[in-house]
């Protein structure tokens, strides 16, 4: 009898409890909708301001001037919120040179919004899981990447090529590893 005296107590307090909050009206839950979906390009983690927390990889490379045209392409592709999130990520990312070195035309044209998929395609292809050192790195043979596809992994003496690419220097983010290279990493299927 006393399990069923809580019971009917906790029963009357939610119902007490729902009938007393007020119902959202029609404009409200439209307002709401309405502000979900004129969400802008400058919403998200991404670009959450904070001086305090250790930067992210998204924020060194936007601070980096060797790598202008890396966030470039990231903008274009709308990546910047994946470049912020917990991982740990380690990303390759390729000096303004090395897009420079990419036939004439290629970055102008991968910028283009017709070629946003192709362009994200790429950028995921510079982004796996993990945060493993250059030393590390010595053991894979291959990485899975962002995009679905591996990427090989090769060592010659003390320096470590990703997809071809010669990692040249290593930058510790808040979420993940950034391993700057000297070349433009293309999947297999561009």
């Amino acid at each position: 009898m006393k399990k069923r005296a809580i019971w009917t107590v906790a029963l009357i307090a939610a119902i007490f409890t729902s009938a007393c909050q007020p119902a959202a009206s029609d404009d409200t839950q439209a307002s709401e909708a309405t502000s979900e979906e004129s969400l802008d390009k400058t919403s998200g983690q991404a670009f959450v301001e904070d001086e305090v927390s250790n930067p992210n990889i998204l924020q060194i490379a936007v601070g980096s001037a060797d790598h202008s045209t890396l966030v470039a392409a990231v903008q274009a592709a709308d990546l910047e919120n994946a470049l912020v999130n917990a991982g740990p990520l380690m990303v390759f990312a390729p000096v303004n040179e090395a897009f420079d070195a990419l036939p004439e035309g290629t970055v102008e044209s991968l910028l283009k919004p017709e070629n946003k998929d192709d362009l994200a395609n790429i950028l995921k292809y510079h982004v796996t899981p993990g945060n493993y050192s250059k030393e590390f790195l010595k053991k894979f043979k291959k990485l899975g990447q962002a995009n679905d596809q591996s990427v090989a992994v090769e060592v010659k003496g003390d320096d470590v090529y990703v997809g071809g690419a010669k990692i040249i220097a290593t930058v510790k983010a808040s979420n993940g590893i950034i391993h700057v290279v000297d070349a433009v990493m293309l999947p297999s299927n561009n």
